[in-house]
């Protein structure tokens, strides 16, 4: 953990500050670059102004917004191409604030008090996560480039003019906008969570393995199944595993 550790920033928000100082002196001791921060508002400000930071954790409930409503402004804020993963606590988990937080695709949860433990053992999970991400990011910007280098060839050597940008953009290279292609492939609405479920589910795992395979508990793992089941329109996990298992419908978006 000490030497992964030391190529990420994590940013601890809670409205309580002897909650902030006691994590972040904890991570601190564990190797972690952190950063404390008090209210939503200062970690906003502290997350553009440190593009360092990659692992953001947030209390659920603070004034003004939650924990999840922060996490949403923060990519909205954030730049292009800047990857990072948000871990969410709280002192009262209700089934809602579950839901909420697994919509907004947050890696993780966990209730006060901290089991320190178990927030290590999440922190190298998330840390696998966001240098999977970045890899990622990487070969996907590469591949853009070039395709993009090679329209561009291709209009020269044919003398046609290139196609204006906003329409490259609206329409993949077969010229299908991308509704038409979410349409004929669901897969492309996951999340890259759900996706990671999706996979598990095509080798016939059961919620308990799927909950072993990605560190999460087995409730959290039937809320993905039944959110990949309505993306599907399929009735049951049977049904979804013929789909997947053809594998058609989790070829890479």
């Amino acid at each position: 953990m000490q030497q992964a550790s030391i190529q990420h920033k994590i940013m601890v928000v809670d409205n309580e500050a002897f909650v902030v100082e006691e994590l972040v002196e904890f991570l601190h001791n564990q190797g972690f670059s952190c950063l404390g921060c008090t209210s939503p508002q200062e970690a906003l400000a502290c997350f553009m102004e440190n593009p360092e930071i990659d692992i953001v954790l947030s209390d659920f409930r603070m004034p003004h917004i939650n924990g999840v409503q922060l996490v949403e402004q923060l990519r909205l804020e954030a730049n292009p191409g800047r990857v990072f993963e948000a871990i969410i606590f709280t002192g009262n988990a209700e089934t809602d604030d579950v839901i909420a937080a697994l919509r907004a695709d947050v890696a993780d949860y966990y209730q006060k008090p901290l089991d320190l433990k178990q927030l290590l053992l999440g922190l190298s999970r998330v840390i696998a996560r966001i240098e999977k991400r970045g890899a990622e990011s990487k070969i996907k910007t590469l591949s853009q480039n070039l395709r993009m280098l090679s329209s561009s060839l291709s209009d020269i050597c044919n003398g046609i003019a290139p196609v204006d940008t906003d329409t490259r953009n609206a329409c993949g290279t077969d010229g299908k906008s991308e509704s038409q292609s979410d349409d004929k492939d669901p897969s492309a609405k996951l999340s890259p969570r759900q996706r990671d479920v999706a996979k598990l589910l095509a080798r016939g795992l059961t919620n308990y393995s799927i909950a072993c395979e990605l560190g999460i508990s087995e409730n959290t793992v039937k809320i993905y199944v039944s959110q990949i089941l309505r993306i599907f329109k399929l009735s049951n996990r049977t049904q979804l595993a013929l789909v997947l298992d053809s594998g058609r419908s989790l070829q890479p978006v």
